[in-house]
């Protein structure tokens, strides 16, 4: 009974951990997006984070996979500047991932359409 009750805490462990493990794509757009939003300074990033869990229900950590909602959400929050601050997202991945290439398929940029095909070219196989 001792054996079983580690293996099940090993494996909860293990299954934690595997759970709270960012992908590289959820590291890359958290820290870009952090990033972009330091430089409006650390209380109005704060603020930001705060808005966004509070008025929209999307936790800092969950951004990643709710991209389409944290542009939803900026967007209604900044009206035309959160165009820039896109810009700024998309500009600093394309610093760190320079042989990731994106042509819109519309003559319009689509931020989460720039992230879902990110997130297709950080999840390619090597």
């Amino acid at each position: 009974m001792t054996q079983e009750l580690t293996k099940l805490s090993i494996q909860c462990s293990l299954s934690t951990q595997n759970r709270s493990t960012k992908t590289a794509f959820e590291t890359a757009i958290a820290e870009a997006i952090d990033d972009v939003l330091s430089a409006f300074g650390n209380h109005v990033k704060q603020t930001v984070y705060h808005h966004l869990e509070n008025s929209y229900d999307i936790k800092r950590n969950e951004i990643p996979i709710k991209i389409e909602d944290f542009a939803d959400a900026i967007e209604q929050t900044f009206g035309p500047v959160a165009k820039l601050i896109e810009i700024k997202i998309i500009e600093r991945l394309h610093a760190e991932y320079r042989d990731f290439l994106y042509v819109p398929k519309k003559d319009e940029l689509d931020f989460a359409e720039f992230v879902f095909n990110f997130q297709r070219y950080l999840e390619l196989p090597a």
